[in-house]
């Protein structure tokens, strides 16, 4: 029988609200040694934020630190069931160029699942390995000079 996701994502996961501002975003993720932050309103889910995210949509267009998060967060994010198997997450993961996704169950967040959560656990390195060089290899075709 396939292993489900929720076997194996993490369930202690550092949140952040729409009404937190960019600067309180980074000083949580510095804090917490991450680089990624699911945004929810109450346990609803409504977005993501990454630490690409404050550098790329924030700092870079010179936004205060007070800009609240709502203004540079990825409204659209890659959510899956809990019951979705390991094989098709990391398939969604390759598919869609990204490194973690949201477990959530109604709209609501119960979870992320990471590419290295795929890659510690022994049977799953080459699920991880395949989404891994499928998603670095479109960033390695992207040109990020104008």
């Amino acid at each position: 029988m396939p292993q489900k996701i929720s076997d194996i994502m993490t369930t202690d996961v550092v949140t952040g609200r729409m009404s937190e501002t960019i600067s309180e975003v980074a000083v949580k993720m510095a804090k917490n040694d991450i680089g990624f932050i699911p945004i929810v309103d109450g346990v609803n889910l409504v977005g993501v934020i990454t630490d690409r995210d404050l550098v790329i949509r924030g700092y870079t267009r010179e936004f205060e630190g007070t800009t609240p998060v709502s203004e540079v967060m990825t409204n659209r994010c890659i959510t899956v069931s809990p019951e979705t198997t390991v094989d098709e997450a990391s398939n969604l993961m390759a598919e869609h160029q990204i490194r973690r996704l949201c477990i959530a169950e109604n709209g609501r967040l119960i979870g992320v699942c990471a590419i290295g959560d795929l890659a510690i656990r022994g049977k799953y390195k080459e699920h991880a390995g395949r989404a891994l060089s499928e998603i670095s290899e479109q960033s390695s075709n992207e040109s990020y000079m104008n």
